[in-house]
């Protein structure tokens, strides 16, 4: 009986559309996501960010959508604040203007910018789970891409599909754009980048993608004809990334009168971790900081940190060429991961937030979902859960500590 029941489930599932299929998925995992909140917050101590018994509107509106609150109230300083001691403090321009502003506009109808943060990032979550199914599909085929977006949906950092935060909605921007250059619909790209560029940082690592998309085109060009049209579209797309990725300081200096602007306000959060800060930024140095600066917080000797250091980059590399798995997904996938790795390695330093700046990975998803066995995929997906549950309780029911930032 229990048999034919789960046939019977089966063949009800395999009737419904992709969107209908995506569609069940996302609400569970919204629903089990919050479940987590609510219990995050029934943990919720005095000692935490959000006080004891927080409602799940302070979830949505904590840590870094305060800042997207403020752009959207009160815009952009046009002089930097300061520290007491005369350095440039945190401030709205180390946050990107179209999360804030979409925000804004969907609260003037359902009431307040919150309400409008939660439905921008439900809302665009839903559709980058459809995109991103979209973009595996003919890679891996349907079954493992419907995984491969439960893996998405369900994730460790699935919150952010709840809170105020951009990153969801960078990521249905992203899909889109890597999908329209697997299409060769490069038209679409000439929107997508400059919105990808004033959504979140990271549009710079989709310019170094374009350039290498363009090596690898000429060089399958016997085999994968390069039309002159289309090597137009990739130079003039690789030269908007660019401008576009460089566009957000040349504004900021020009509203402050500090060319310097958006850099100094990046570097003032890293004084929360380093004492002293960084004088100036410095391509690739902030790993190598955080890496003698958190094993001497372990105990442990700071060149350990630069070993290890070199391991991971090195196992990464690895699993980024030599795996079957992630092969499956193609060459042009794994050039957008290497680039955004090497995007990250250049500029952040990596702290509390690394999972959720990893967030751009999540095509990467995909190689996940290839293997067939159905005990390896519910098992990630109970690790997805357990880690979605591990990071809730950490940065929102504690959230008190300087290594507990979302």
């Amino acid at each position: 009986m229990a048999h034919r029941a789960l046939i019977g489930a089966a063949r009800r599932w395999a009737e419904l559309s992709v969107v209908a299929r995506i569609a069940i998925v996302y609400v569970a995992a919204r629903l089990a996501t919050t479940g987590f909140l609510l219990l995050a917050a029934s943990l919720s101590t005095p000692l935490s960010r959000f006080g004891p018994d927080p409602a799940l509107a302070d979830f949505v509106l904590g840590w870094d959508a305060q800042w997207y609150w403020s752009v959207a109230e009160y815009g952009y300083p046009d002089r930097l604040p300061l520290t007491p001691s005369g350095e440039v403090a945190e401030n709205t321009w180390a946050f990107m203007p179209v999360y804030a502003y979409a925000a804004k506009a969907l609260g003037l109808l359902f009431g307040s910018w919150g309400a409008g943060a939660l439905l921008l990032s439900l809302a665009a979550g839903f559709l980058a789970c459809l995109a991103l199914h979209r973009l595996l599909r003919e890679r891996i085929g349907a079954s493992a891409a419907m995984w491969a977006v439960v893996f998405f949906a369900a994730g460790p950092l699935g919150a952010l599909f709840q809170v105020g935060y951009a990153e969801v909605l960078f990521l249905l921007f992203l899909f889109l754009a890597l999908d329209a250059v697997t299409r060769r619909r490069f038209w679409m790209l000439y929107l997508l980048v400059p919105l990808m560029a004033f959504t979140r940082p990271g549009v710079l690592a989709f310019a170094l993608y374009l350039g290498l998309y363009g090596v690898l085109r000429w060089l399958r060009r016997r085999h994968d004809p390069l039309p002159g049209r289309e090597i137009v579209h990739i130079v003039a797309l690789g030269a908007l990334a660019t401008a576009t990725g460089f566009g957000w300081q040349v504004i900021a200096g020009l509203v402050t009168g500090d060319p310097g602007s958006y850099l100094a306000t990046e570097l003032a959060w890293r004084r929360n971790w380093i004492a002293g800060g960084a004088p100036a930024f410095v391509p690739f140095e902030g790993w190598i900081q955080a890496a003698q600066f958190w094993f001497g917080q372990w105990g442990m000797p700071s060149w350990w940190g630069l070993i290890a250091l070199a391991a991971v980059v090195a196992a990464f590399g690895v699993a980024l060429w030599r795996s079957p798995q992630v092969a499956a997904l193609g060459a042009d996938l794994r050039l957008w991961s290497a680039s955004y790795a090497l995007y990250l390695l250049a500029v952040f330093f990596p702290q509390s937030s690394t999972f959720r700046l990893l967030i751009p990975l999540s095509p990467l998803w995909g190689a996940v979902a290839v293997p067939r066995s159905l005990i390896w995929r519910i098992g990630t997906l109970v690790g997805c859960l357990l880690g979605q549950w591990l990071w809730i309780y950490h940065v929102y029911a504690l959230g008190n500590t300087f290594w507990q930032v979302p």
